[in-house]
């Protein structure tokens, strides 16, 4: 959906409510996604999860469950390549393949579209993007850096460190680290008052 006043490229929400959004690069085992989604729903969280095509297609499963629990699920393009060193064609075709799997498991091409491989699209990938049908590309403000296995409590620091009323925080399945920071850290948001939704919630009026 379109969020009119919002720019194409969105990095986070309203800075005036008390809510964050938890955003998950859909990849790896599907266990660690499972305890990932199973600790959220512990705590009443709610995520996007923006799933990579090929992860999709050999974890069919996993677009229901994540549904199913209650998160909104999106696009992280095909193959999770270079996205903004790609050309016309080869960038397209990795929107469009990912949107496609979505949409014949779900019946959606999904909740929004975030580029691989960079914090920000380039001009022509939000112009794919929005040609594809998402009217935009979600970025995020707060990055965990669990993807580098710092331990979970450097995850938990580097997310609580910036944090604050309407960010969007880029975390990923597939990482111990990960899994093992969701309690501690879903407890201090809660501290703060900061509750986790989706995205689209973040942004809805």
């Amino acid at each position: 959906r379109r969020f009119p006043g919002r720019p194409v490229q969105i990095d986070h929400g309203p800075r005036d409510r008390p809510q964050v959004a938890l955003t998950f690069h859909g990849n790896g085992d599907p266990a660690t996604a499972r305890a990932v989604l199973a600790e959220a729903e512990r705590s009443g969280a709610r995520l996007t999860v923006l799933a990579i095509g090929t992860w999709l297609d050999a974890h069919p499963e996993l677009a229901r469950r994540i549904l199913d629990g209650g998160h909104e699920l999106g696009n992280h393009t095909w193959h999770h390549g270079d996205i903004n060193a790609m050309a016309e064609a080869e960038a397209y075709a990795e929107i469009t393949g990912c949107a496609e799997r979505l949409k014949r498991l779900t019946g959606s091409i999904g909740s929004w579209f975030r580029h691989s491989q960079g914090r920000y699209a380039s001009p022509l990938v939000q112009r794919l993007a929005q040609r594809a049908g998402y009217p935009h590309v979600l970025s995020y403000d707060v990055d965990s850096l669990d993807f580098t296995s710092p331990g979970a409590a450097a995850v938990i620091r580097n997310v609580i460190g910036t944090v604050r009323s309407g960010s969007v925080v880029s975390l990923h399945f597939g990482y111990a680290d990960t899994v093992d920071a969701m309690p501690p850290l879903l407890e201090e948001l809660a501290r703060r008052k900061l509750r986790a939704v989706t995205t689209t919630e973040l942004l809805t009026p």
